[in-house]
């Protein structure tokens, strides 16, 4: 399909370019030119299908880069608990009645609310299931993802299997919409001896699945809480006597593919290290702030030039897929922490949505920005209405003023996945219902065990 989107408002993502009465010619995937509405409309006069974008803005879809998508299933189940508490006497023994089927039918959910909220691309973290699984539920909604299989001390021959699966059956794979990673959970869960072999099996699977341009990335939680070295002290008699991205980098496992997420507890030596090899970070305000593990030093990475990109963290611990409330939220939180309100402008925190985001999954070649030779990953933005008047500047109501349902239209790899708030790939309804079901079911499970 070819598309002509003509008349509206195009933020680029390049640098700070905005073109008003723009246009965007997109040819199958691929954007193929960008320029002013009134050129546009006579040099693709025939061939394209229009969309008329007046009073609306076109963004790149957003990148939400640390995600769990089946979690869904468990939203609202388990609130206001500290992390540990949180994940083990709550999330982790319903999480061990969950079948593929819930989890596919969890990811379903995650994907259709990502698409409504404008998001494109999702790089999620859970268990993996050959039959049914997160990448299936994605390709079927036609969302681009990153998927991984999460990773445990106690679990190696089982997350071998899964981890050699899943890249053989789905990297790069459903038109190049879907790429994979190997996902240690974290230096608490993950001893040093298997952290280093599952970084060997990185480089073992991108030598046969992946390339310089898709490869298959590592996706990991770091320094989430500042009691981590003593759980990992009391888990593997390890003593971490720096930081935790210091004794990561101990193991020789950090790299320009390394994207960690969370990042709150870290030293000066941490974001130097991390800077030196090129790690990126996935920032999750809302969640970081609901289990009240810490404020992660976002500006300071900023100054030392460390990609920092934007996620949700699971829809259980946040509890939206919502990426316009983490654009808000990261904005305002550094203001107000630094009492500095320069800090964190409008314009950084979108490119951290977009452009940082893919360039965290090493996907920049691709998506991000708006601009010729890329993927069409277009999220399309109703500007009429009362929240969003007067307009002085689209990056301040970007980031600070429009919510997620103001998005109408959204375009993934060229193709049209929701077109004036309705879903063209799935089913929403039905979805919903598959997800209540499977509520029931897990929740009948766990009262059966009591």
């Amino acid at each position: 399909m070819n598309l002509l989107i003509h008349g509206g408002t195009i933020v680029t993502m390049r640098g700070n370019e905005i073109i008003r009465d723009g246009a965007i010619a997109i040819q199958d995937e691929t954007i193929i030119d960008v320029g002013k509405a009134g050129q546009m409309l006579g040099k693709y006069a025939s061939g394209y299908e229009k969309i008329n974008a007046k009073g609306k803005v076109v963004i790149p879809g957003l990148i939400n880069t640390h995600q769990h998508a089946a979690m869904s299933l468990l939203r609202g189940y388990a609130d206001d608990l500290p992390l540990q508490e949180w994940l083990e006497k709550w999330i982790w023994p319903i999480e061990g009645l969950m079948t593929a089927k819930d989890i596919y039918v969890g990811s379903l959910l995650t994907a259709v609310e990502s698409i409504m909220g404008g998001t494109t691309t999702v790089n999620t973290m859970y268990h993996y299931k050959p039959m049914e699984n997160e990448a299936k539920a994605f390709a079927e909604a036609g969302i681009r993802g990153v998927v991984g299989h999460v990773c445990f001390s106690w679990r190696r021959d089982e997350d071998r299997r899964a981890l050699e699966d899943l890249a053989k059956n789905w990297h790069n794979k459903a038109g190049g919409l879907i790429r994979v990673s190997v996902d240690p959970h974290a230096p608490y869960t993950v001893d040093p001896g298997y952290m280093k072999e599952l970084y060997a099996l990185r480089d073992e699977f991108n030598k046969k699945y992946g390339s310089e341009r898709a490869p298959i990335i590592w996706h990991i939680h770091v320094a989430e809480t500042f009691n981590e070295a003593e759980k990992i002290k009391k888990a593997f008699n390890v003593d971490v006597k720096g930081g935790i991205m210091e004794y990561l980098d101990s193991l020789s496992v950090l790299n320009e593919h390394v994207i960690a997420a969370h990042c709150v507890a870290l030293t000066d030596k941490d974001m130097a290290i991390m800077k030196a090899r090129g790690v990126k970070v996935s920032h999750n305000p809302i969640s970081n702030l609901k289990l009240a593990s810490g404020i992660s030093p976002i500006p300071n990475m900023l100054e030392r030039d460390i990609t920092v990109s934007l996620g949700t963290d699971s829809p259980c611990s946040n509890n939206t897929a919502d990426m316009f409330e983490v654009m808000k939220v990261a904005a305002l939180l550094h203001k107000g922490v630094s009492g500095n309100p320069t800090v964190m402008s409008a314009q950084q925190v979108l490119k951290m949505a977009t452009l940082d985001g893919a360039r965290a999954l090493c996907w920049e070649n691709d998506i991000g920005s708006i601009e010729v030779g890329k993927k069409a990953d277009l999220a399309i933005i109703n500007f009429e209405k009362p929240h969003l008047c007067p307009l002085h500047n689209e990056f301040s109501h970007l980031v600070y003023a429009a919510k997620s349902a103001d998005v109408e239209t959204v375009i993934i790899n060229g193709k049209i996945v929701m077109e004036n708030r309705r879903l063209t790939t799935l089913n929403v309804e039905k979805v919903m219902k598959m997800v209540e079901k499977a509520k029931n079911r897990l929740l009948e499970k766990l009262q059966a065990q009591c």
